[in-house]
């Protein structure tokens, strides 16, 4: 088994980060699951940059994921275009159809993902929302007659708009909502998920009042957009070549939850 995945922010992972800071998020976890719910090591590998837009994960990420000859091939794209208004909905579908067509083309099986919804806690909420909502139906009716396609779609999950399941920011999600989407990539390849990861115990940390929520997160991305800069400029993926995941030691831990 050789899965790679690509993206933003979102299979990245941030907002999930390690003790030392490095992200780690459901595509890493997804790739654990997978191992310990098999048995078996798998080849991994993430190519996802922050901050990309859906076009420019497909021009810089897709080909270099396809040349390490994978099995499965997980994206997501499109969260940082409906926070652009001006920004296509069409044709962030029409990326959906390049990255499916190079995998049939190439025998790999893809994942499609559609990202959680974060609007409950952003401002233009509304706006968010209603973009989202037709990204969502818009990639879904472009593949309606594919049966043959893996589906993770997150963005209609009540569940997941918990304020529990998202980082301080309100924009990524943290630990618990990175497990639950890992268990929705598990479910959907059909290995299932280990015990827990639909909806992992304990609390999201405290979110931020409104002021210091705008002055740390809000102001920054307003500036960012205004500078023409992203938050993964000079950024490269952090598994660019396989890394292989093993099973735990003790087989109790595979679960058929």
């Amino acid at each position: 088994m050789r899965f790679v995945a690509i993206g933003d922010s979102f299979t990245e992972g941030v907002g999930d980060e390690r003790p030392d800071g490095t992200p780690r998020g459901w595509a890493d976890l997804a790739a654990e699951g997978w191992a310990a719910q098999t048995g078996a090591s798998i080849s991994y590998a993430n190519l996802a940059i922050r901050g990309r837009l859906a076009w420019p994960i497909v021009e810089e990420q897709l080909e270099p994921a396809l040349a390490l000859r994978p099995t499965h091939l997980a994206f997501n794209a499109g969260g940082n275009d409906i926070l652009r208004p001006g920004d296509s909905i069409s044709r962030v579908v029409d990326a959906f159809a390049k990255v499916v067509r190079r995998c049939d083309e190439q025998g790999v099986t893809p994942i499609l993902l559609a990202g959680a919804d974060p609007s409950g806690g952003m401002p233009l909420r509304n706006v968010i929302r209603r973009r989202g909502n037709a990204l969502c139906d818009a990639v879904v009716a472009r593949f309606r007659r594919r049966d043959d396609l893996v589906w993770a779609i997150n963005w209609t999950d009540e569940r997941l708009r918990d304020p529990s399941f998202w980082s301080p920011d309100r924009l990524h999600m943290n630990h618990r909502g990175h497990h639950r989407v890992a268990a929705r990539v598990l479910h959907a390849v059909g290995v299932g998920a280990p015990e827990g990861w639909w909806d992992p115990p304990g609390e999201g940390a405290a979110h931020l009042s409104t002021r210091d929520y705008y002055r740390q997160h809000v102001g920054p991305w307003v500036r960012r957009r205004l500078m023409g800069r992203s938050s993964g400029d000079g950024r490269v993926p952090k598994y660019g070549d396989w890394v292989t995941v093993a099973p735990p030691p003790d087989p109790s831990v595979r679960m058929d939850s």
